[in-house]
């Protein structure tokens, strides 16, 4: 009797990521996703720039190269060309979150019929560890390294509470990956990110608070337990907008 088994729609290629670091179990959650839908023979996905630019080589699916920031364009131009196929984008904050905000928010405001995976580890990983969108008030990077000074950076952007509060898109949640209670919710979460989609209910992301132990200076477990007690009191996870959900709780009342 087989117990766990790595997914189909992962391929057998090494991941390149350093130690520590949870793209690993979030791609493994994505292809989870892809199996238990059974739809892998029918999935695009659009690799970002960025420390998952590669995500090419390991999701056993189509898969195409976007330029920096723009996966949510490359995606929409996907779906509406083959709307029978299902299309997600896999982008980190500085992919997302900085260059690709524009990119973002329109494919949200359209409600276009894609899903959207968006790893938030508080900083530029690829680069060298600059400072991001999503960097903390006070959090120490090569470009912020006396912390970040919110009077002069700004704030961290909160992708998904932004998000919902447009009227275009069909699911927004935030999850995280630092413990097996959260990897469980993460999951749920994606499928039914991915299941949307192949039910045309629109526009799904799903935010996934996630570590950077080497830029972050810190070990492996050292960084999951930052993650609970640094970003996820600023990134709280949740479910920021569910259409379907108010709709059906709206039928009930009424």
């Amino acid at each position: 009797m087989i117990v766990f088994e790595k997914p189909k729609a992962l391929t057998d290629a090494p991941l390149h990521y350093c130690p520590g670091c949870t793209h690993g179990i979030i791609h493994r959650l994505v292809a989870e996703a892809i199996d238990e839908l059974g739809i892998i023979g029918k999935t695009v996905g659009v690799a970002p720039v960025g420390c998952s630019v590669m995500a090419y080589d390991y999701f056993a699916c189509d898969m195409v190269e976007a330029a920096h920031g723009r996966a949510p364009a490359v995606a929409t131009g996907l779906k509406r060309c083959m709307p029978e196929n299902i299309i997600f984008t896999y982008q980190g904050d500085g992919d997302l979150a900085s260059i690709g905000m524009a990119e973002t928010v329109h494919a949200a405001t359209r409600n276009e019929n894609i899903t959207i995976i968006f790893v938030n580890n508080a900083i530029y990983g690829m680069t060298g560890g600059q400072m991001a969108p999503t960097s903390l008030p006070g959090q120490v990077t090569q470009t912020s390294p006396y912390g970040r000074d919110v009077t002069t950076a700004g704030y961290p952007i909160r992708v998904s509470e932004m998000l919902s509060t447009l009227e275009g898109p069909e699911y927004i949640e935030r999850v995280a990956v630092n413990n097996v209670k959260n990897v469980r919710a993460a999951k749920k979460a994606i499928l039914k990110a991915f299941r949307n989609q192949v039910e045309g209910k629109g526009f799904s992301l799903i935010e996934v608070v996630s570590t950077c132990p080497t830029n972050w200076g810190m070990t492996p477990s050292k960084a999951l337990e930052w993650v609970e007690t640094n970003m996820i009191p600023y990134y709280p996870l949740g479910v920021y907008k569910d259409k379907t959900a108010i709709a059906e709780n709206e039928g009930k009342e009424g």
